[in-house]
């Protein structure tokens, strides 16, 4: 399908590297036409990941004071946050749904960790 009469056309995504469900999520925006930036952590590359496709990727170190102001600087400019943590790490790094919609009051945030939250 051409890529100018998908339904997401126009969303942009954040999507943090985790469990299955959230880079399954980001695939899904992206196979609707959302432009799905996936944020990977600093060092070794893990391998192929088949949820992946059709995903641009940016490896920022979360734990890094540079690497959260970058992260809020993209947040800022985003339409939807997918992010993959157990309850309160996001919270603990200063990037909890409070902080990121103070920054940003569109964005829609969204949590998908593989346990249950």
């Amino acid at each position: 399908m051409r890529k100018d009469l998908m339904a997401l056309r126009g969303i942009k995504v954040l999507e943090i590297a985790g469990l299955a469900p959230a880079p399954f999520c980001g695939m899904v925006l992206a196979d609707f036409g959302a432009s799905v930036t996936r944020i990977d952590r600093t060092g070794p590359s893990p391998d192929i990941d088949c949820l992946s496709n059709g995903k641009r990727s940016v490896a920022i170190n979360l734990k890094n004071p540079k690497g959260v102001e970058v992260f809020r600087r993209l947040c800022s400019n985003t339409d939807v946050l997918i992010e993959p943590f157990r309850k309160e790490v996001m919270e603990k790094l200063g990037l909890g749904p409070s902080e990121m919609m103070s920054d940003n009051p569109r964005l829609i945030y969204a949590r998908l960790s593989g346990f249950g939250q």
